[in-house]
């Protein structure tokens, strides 16, 4: 049965190659034109079709010999050498198929009882060679068929195994003689009428695979080695790289598992234009993944000769041989070198992923190749967007993508330095990935050391780098990257509050090298993580009996990280970020925290009066300090009293009249906040509250806006009711009745339009508000008692 198999499928690898003598009138050294293949192709076809019929009369009338006659001659058609491979090869299909009539009158004959013997041997007579060997298969297949007894007779070779491979060794130097063969402005039709033909030659291969006889031990001392040894003598580029493929494709994962070392010793040997890279890279993609279908079993067992079992670890193996190839093949294009490293890094993440020393071996050989590239190039990191830059891309990003964990990546003693092969763009790049990767896989970096490792690795956000092409970033692109990194910040906690300190420290020991343009968006988020600590001691006092001490170190902390920025020559955000601090000290309460509170709300007035210039911005300013000092309540008079005589001076030095009224007239909530509890403010001065007002509407009335003037006094209105609700008695409804009836007079002086329709608007709500107050009156504030609203 084997061997019947054998010579049906060797009947279609050896009838395909042209290697008859061609008949005398056909004989040329010119290749034929294309558009006459097409015509040479249909005329032998009808000869084909002509003599076929004249055989399947002969056959129906039982006239063998006259039958054979007719085969013979349509056979002759192949012996040719004016088709392409592929116009052959369909004319070769279209024979074959009409000589399985001639094979099953055969055999059917032959069940019948006639002798074959003498028809074997009278078919061997034929005329020409291509005919008589077409011949000789069709009746030596139906001879082994009726007598399996006489095969080793017939076939006169050892076995199926050595009968192949000589097929295989013949068809192959046929086939590489092939490029060789006529003149070499004809090359390019001969590559690609090779290419055509390579499945044939392929063929063999897969006939070896689909031997029942054929096992591991066959395969380890026969096949393997007799392919191997053919495939390296041949010295041909295309044929060793198509065939170690094939290799590859067609024989079973136990076989290649078994034969690991002599196949990738057989790569090193190939032709310098053998693209070993996807070889090996084939291979091992398909190891790991039957390693994966044996449930992750990655050392397999194999039998060897003796019977022994032997495990097989697929990454110790394949990491020592691509090692070696690499080192032999000083023709490797250093890309390729890379595409093996990156290969051997999914092997080791697929099959061991719990090995992270796997993966370090593969990073530290990656960075060798690399220290060599530098080393012939005299450039110090890899250029951008070349062929070697993306494959380190890859290499890089893999592990990143595979373990979504950056505190795995920092146990990888060689991510890091090679994240500093790349250029500046490159390194950008990988930061801005693995930033990401925590922010999607929501990592928490939970000490202090973490914290350090990962600022490092991400250290081209961190600060200026000396290698960067671009003297000024694009702002857009800046702002982004910096972004980024301070989200990651928040990702920077610990259960425990002193911890939290420490990781709080380490963060802003890294980061404060960034400069001013970085700075900014860095140390922000540490200050709030650290003012939310403050409140967490207090929330857990119980817990930490010196909590009072460690809130001040942490305001005290926070205090030299806002110094930072003001260094760095800004003075908005850090005047905010003081004002936000006295508020957490207020509401936290712990010792001696009026002192620092006023120091916090000292330190931003500082900023107002030194660095603000831009009007725009001191009303903005000095808005948000006295809304802040506002809500502060830990204040004695000690205090409170220059700070907020200080900044009424300030709101009246405005240059523009209307913040000067806008400002002058918050500064009358710093001397009335009301009650609280039932109790009045210690601090309320209800003249001084009033004497704000009033001149905040005597500079409101210089203005020659009378647009302007009526919008601020409709403000104005807003604030006298404000007060008078918090019991400041002083503003008595003679007060406000006068400040209606000159809003009533400016709004009767102006033109309609938009503005002056939205300054009314905002009047009449104010009226309405009180009229709604008259009617149903707050028992705990003063009321509108004589107040005339016509």
């Amino acid at each position: 049965m084997v061997m019947s198999v054998l010579l049906s499928k060797a009947k279609t690898s050896l009838s395909a190659i042209k290697f008859a003598k061609p008949r005398p009138a056909q004989m040329t050294n010119q290749p034929s034109p294309v558009e006459e293949q097409e015509k040479l192709l249909d005329d032998a076809l009808n000869i084909v079709k002509v003599q076929a019929f004249q055989m399947k009369r002969c056959l129906d009338k039982s006239k063998l010999m006259d039958a054979l006659k007719h085969a013979s001659t349509m056979l002759g058609e192949l012996r040719t050498s004016l088709l392409s491979p592929k116009s052959y090869y369909e004319l070769y299909m279209a024979i074959t198929d009409e000589l399985r009539h001639l094979e099953l009158y055969l055999l059917e004959e032959f069940q019948k009882g006639r002798k074959v013997a003498d028809l074997y041997e009278l078919v061997q007579y034929a005329g020409n060679i291509v005919p008589r060997l077409y011949l000789l298969i069709t009746v030596g297949l139906v001879y082994i068929k009726t007598n399996s007894l006489l095969r080793r007779d017939l076939l006169k070779v050892r076995d199926a195994i050595d009968f192949v491979l000589m097929n295989f060794a013949e068809m192959n130097k046929l086939w590489v003689r092939m490029q060789h063969q006529g003149h070499t402005r004809d090359k390019e039709r001969r590559d690609r009428e090779r290419s055509e033909l390579r499945i044939l030659v392929g063929t063999n291969l897969v006939r070896l695979s689909q031997l029942e006889s054929v096992g591991e031990q066959d395969y380890r001392r026969l096949v393997l080695p007799g392919i191997l040894e053919q495939v390296v003598s041949c010295r041909d580029a295309i044929a060793q790289e198509y065939l170690m493929e094939c290799i590859i494709q067609v024989f079973p994962d136990e076989f290649h598992l078994a034969n690991l070392q002599p196949f990738l010793k057989s790569c090193a040997e190939l032709q310098p234009g053998v693209n070993i890279k996807n070889i090996i890279i084939a291979l091992i993609e398909r190891l790991a993944a039957y390693s994966q279908r044996n449930e992750g079993n990655v050392n397999l067992s194999v039998v060897l000769e003796d019977g022994k079992e032997q495990e097989v670890q697929l990454f110790e193996v394949f990491s020592d041989q691509v090692a070696a190839i690499t080192q032999s093949r000083t023709d490797m294009p250093p890309e390729d070198m890379l595409a093996l490293q990156l290969a051997l890094l999914k092997l080791a993440q697929r099959c061991h992923p719990d090995k992270l020393t796997y993966v370090d071996r593969v990073l530290a050989h990656t960075d060798r190749i690399c220290a060599d590239i530098h080393q012939s190039s005299g450039k110090p990191h890899l250029e951008h967007n070349t062929p070697v830059f993306k494959e380190l891309m890859k290499i890089l990003k893999l592990p990143a993508d595979h373990y979504k964990n950056i505190l795995t990546l920092i146990k990888l003693q060689n991510y890091a330095p090679l994240i500093n092969r790349l250029n500046q763009p490159g390194r950008l790049l990988i930061a801005v990935h693995l930033v990401n990767d925590i922010l999607e896989s929501d990592t928490t970096v939970s000490t202090p050391e973490d914290v350090e490792a990962v600022l490092c690795m991400l250290d081209v956000l961190v600060r200026e780098q000396a290698d960067d092409p671009f003297s000024e970033p694009d702002a857009e692109d800046f702002m982004e990257e910096q972004g980024l990194l301070a989200r990651l910040i928040h990702h920077f906690k610990s259960d425990s509050a002193d911890d939290q300190y420490l990781i709080l420290s380490a963060a802003r020991k890294a980061l404060q090298g960034g400069g001013a343009k970085r700075i900014q968006h860095t140390f922000p988020p540490i200050i709030f993580h650290a003012y939310r600590l403050a409140f967490t001691y207090k929330e857990r006092k119980d817990e930490y009996e010196m909590w009072e001490k460690k809130c001040q170190k942490i305001f005290q902390f926070c205090h030299q990280t806002i110094t930072l920025l003001v260094k760095a020559e800004l003075a908005e955000l850090p005047l905010r970020l003081y004002l936000q601090g006295a508020l957490a000290i207020s509401d936290i309460g712990f010792a001696n925290h009026e002192t620092i509170a006023y120091e916090y709300l000292s330190q931003a007035f500082s900023l107002y009066e030194d660095e603000i210039s831009d009007s725009k911005a001191q009303l903005a300013a000095i808005t948000l300090i006295i809304a802040t000092f506002e809500q502060i309540n830990c204040f004695g008079a000690e205090n409170a009293d220059p700070m907020r005589t200080q900044c009424a001076l300030a709101a009246s030095k405005l240059l523009k009249k209307p913040d000067q009224s806008r400002a002058v007239a918050l500064c009358a909530h710093l001397f009335w906040k009301g009650a609280k509890d039932g109790k009045q403010w210690p601090l309320n001065e209800a003249s001084r509250a009033l004497d704000c007002l009033k001149k905040a509407a005597r500079v409101a009335q210089q203005c020659m806006d009378g647009g302007v003037q009526a919008q601020l006094l409709a403000e104005l209105l807003g604030r006298y009711a404000l007060l008078r609700e918090r019991g400041n008695a002083s503003l008595t409804t003679n007060l406000i009745e006068a400040i209606i009836q000159k809003i009533r007079e400016e709004l009767g002086n102006l033109d309609q339009s938009e503005e002056v329709e939205q300054i009314n608007k905002h009047f009449h709500n104010t009226l309405q508000h009180i009229k709604n107050r008259m009617e149903c009156p707050d028992p705990e504030g003063l009321g509108y008692e004589g107040l005339v609203l016509s």
